[in-house]
């Protein structure tokens, strides 16, 4: 039932798309609140039919796509030229972890440390698609607008292997397997991971470019051949034991260091067919937290106010010192960190890596309203703030 309403929903909303892109009700926005109404009034009869391991599958399969487009796109040059990514990226990230698992100490009580560390990890990496009014805005400085989108586009794949090892400290506890074990095991996700993300990339992207040349390929299937990449990457370093996220990135990256045009290439998917995958996941995402909003406590919505605001914001500046940004750039590029589709896929493979933990419906509600308070929040602030930051930078001498 739950998909001839998305269906109907996405037929609604694409009638209405070129209006809507100019105000502040984004796509995001309207599908997974229309998912918390519809899982309202539908809740027994979506629970019972409801497939999990499905909604695993698209959610996995939208994240692949977009890592590895997004890592296809990078522009080594420019992140030369542009250091500020790199200080975010690092400095920034690791700051974000930390910063969030010291205020989930304090609280979540109910929740172990390693529990509390998964989540400050899932909730680290941000979603340039539910801020393109920001990334897209010519007005706005390039350096700025530059530096959001690298850092989205980045820091999932940067936080997986921090949430594998905190998946694995988790699973230390719980068996009677030496820690060492899982920390080995933790270890061979990554490292395989990049083996198979270099090669299929490296080699894959070599034969798209001389098929290419040749004139052997066409521009449909330059495309088709670009997302079978992607897909394989996943699945080949997921049935050897590394992570398919990691490969799937790294993948992306060697690709379009060999093949320059992927990342063009694979815009036109992510804006088309990825954007219906990513959809999919925040109407379902909104259906099932529907009756688990009774359960909010005062600790989860303050936690996931705090990660918007300080958890992010504080890490963003502390990384910017020295930069000779003004406080306004600096405070305009850490609020908009919007949390997103990352979030909720690191989630489910969380809970898929490990199905039952003490502090798993905490865990669940936390990641679930940080995502929606940051669909509705960025989504509201967007375009306000992107006009004054603007007039602001156009005032100053």
């Amino acid at each position: 039932m739950e998909v001839i309403y998305f269906f109907a929903l996405l037929f609604v909303f694409a009638l209405f798309s070129l209006r809507l892109a100019k105000s502040p009700v984004t796509a995001q926005m309207v599908f997974s609140l229309t998912g918390i109404l519809l899982g309202l009034i539908f809740a027994v009869q979506i629970t019972q039919s409801f497939n999990r391991e499905l909604f695993l599958l698209i959610a996995e399969v939208a994240l692949v796509l977009v890592l590895f487009s997004d890592a296809s796109g990078i522009n080594i040059d420019a992140l030369r030229n542009n250091r500020l990514p790199l200080r975010m990226l690092s400095i920034g990230l690791i700051l974000t972890i930390a910063i969030g698992i010291v205020v989930g100490i304090y609280l979540f009580t109910n929740m172990l440390i390693w529990e509390i560390a998964a989540l400050a990890a899932v909730l680290a990496p941000t979603d340039a698609a539910l801020g393109q009014i920001v990334v897209q805005n010519r007005e706005l400085p390039h350096k700025i607008r530059e530096t959001l989108e690298v850092e989205s586009g980045l820091n999932d794949g940067i936080a997986v292997p921090f949430l594998f090892l905190f998946l694995a400290v988790g699973l230390a506890e719980d068996t009677f397997k030496p820690f060492n074990y899982f920390i080995n095991t933790t270890l061979e996700q990554i490292g395989f991971g990049i083996l198979i993300g270099l090669l299929v990339g490296l080699i894959g992207g070599y034969l798209v470019l001389q098929a290419k040349r040749k004139g052997w390929i066409t521009k449909t299937y330059q495309r088709l051949a670009l997302l079978s990449l992607a897909i394989s990457s996943w699945l080949i370093a997921d049935q050897l034991g590394g992570s398919g996220f990691i490969a799937a990135f790294v993948g992306g990256f060697a690709t379009g260091y060999i093949f320059k045009d992927a990342g063009d290439i694979l815009t036109d998917f992510t804006s088309a067919e990825g954007m219906l995958l990513s959809l999919a996941v925040f109407f379902i995402m909104g259906v099932l937290i529907a009756p688990l909003l009774p359960l909010i406590t005062w600790q989860i919505l303050l936690y996931a106010i705090l990660s918007l605001t300080v958890i992010r914001m504080v890490p963003v500046a502390i990384s910017l010192i020295g930069t000779k940004l003004s406080w306004d750039s600096v405070l305009f590029m850490g609020w908009f960190g919007p949390r997103g589709l990352a979030s909720i896929v690191l989630a489910l493979v969380a809970l898929e890596k490990v199905p039952f933990f003490p502090g798993m419906d905490t865990f669940i509600l936390t990641v679930s309203i940080t995502v929606l308070l940051s669909i509705v929040l960025h989504g509201i602030t967007a375009l306000p703030l992107s006009k004054l930051y603007i007039k602001r930078n156009k005032s100053q001498p």
